[in-house]
């Protein structure tokens, strides 16, 4: 069943955005599969609708990507969704986030993770996100303006690590930063197709599980894409 729309005109209350996000929760993650029960809490929760340009806000909760600034967009409630679950969070881990984009992910893993170390490449998004996140009162974020590929080697490691941009590989930089028994999850693969890939570490040894096919905007950087 496709997920109901605001109109353009319609008037969108907090009672119309808090039934989208419900029926995005029943109708677009539970019935795809999205189990976890402490994820389905914080997207119930987080008020997508403040991620979005104002002008897009009539469309927070359709299961789709929506452009955002910087030519970047804020991907598809599924594939957050998804994306988290695969994270396994329990809610002890420090997670390196790359592309904060708007920081409805970044949100999303604050209250699902003890600490969240946010990259993004364009400043200007980056400080839109942190005056969102405010908004939200929490306080174990910290957002980082550089070169996602290089991670952030300040505060490594980390126990989890998300990347949110299509990387032709998993960089060397963030398996280096990665916890020994750490986990990470990533699309990869060329620019116009990726698979989702979980890369596991233990000790000096690193394993990779090949998942479902997506499509991210590129990760640009030293150690991805070159910027074009």
């Amino acid at each position: 069943m496709p997920l109901r729309l605001f109109s353009r005109s319609e008037d969108n209350t907090p009672a119309s955005f808090e039934a989208a996000r419900q029926r995005m929760i029943r109708d677009h993650l539970m019935a795809r599969g999205i189990r976890d029960a402490r994820l389905l809490e914080a997207m119930s929760t987080v008020p997508r609708e403040w991620f979005v340009p104002a002008d897009r806000r009539h469309e927070a909760y359709g299961d789709y990507p929506v452009p955002i600034a910087c030519g970047q967009t804020i991907s598809q409630p599924f594939i957050v969704a998804e994306m988290t679950q695969l994270l396994r969070l329990s809610g002890d881990e420090k997670v390196l986030e790359i592309g904060t984009g708007s920081g409805y992910q970044t949100a999303l893993l604050a209250k699902l993770a003890r600490r969240v170390v946010s990259i993004e490449r364009h400043g200007p998004l980056s400080t839109h996100a942190a005056e969102t996140l405010r908004r939200l009162d929490l306080s174990n974020i910290r957002l980082v303006v550089g070169d996602g590929t290089l991670g952030f080697q300040e505060e490594a490691p980390y126990d989890r690590i998300l990347i949110t941009a299509a990387a032709p590989r998993f960089p060397q930089s963030l398996t280096d930063q990665l916890a020994d028994g750490g986990l990470a999850v990533a699309p990869i693969g060329d620019l116009d197709c990726q698979y989702l890939v979980e890369i596991r570490r233990q000790g000096e040894t690193v394993t990779t599980n090949q998942l479902a096919a997506c499509r991210f905007v590129p990760l640009i950087g030293q150690e991805g894409w070159p910027d074009r």
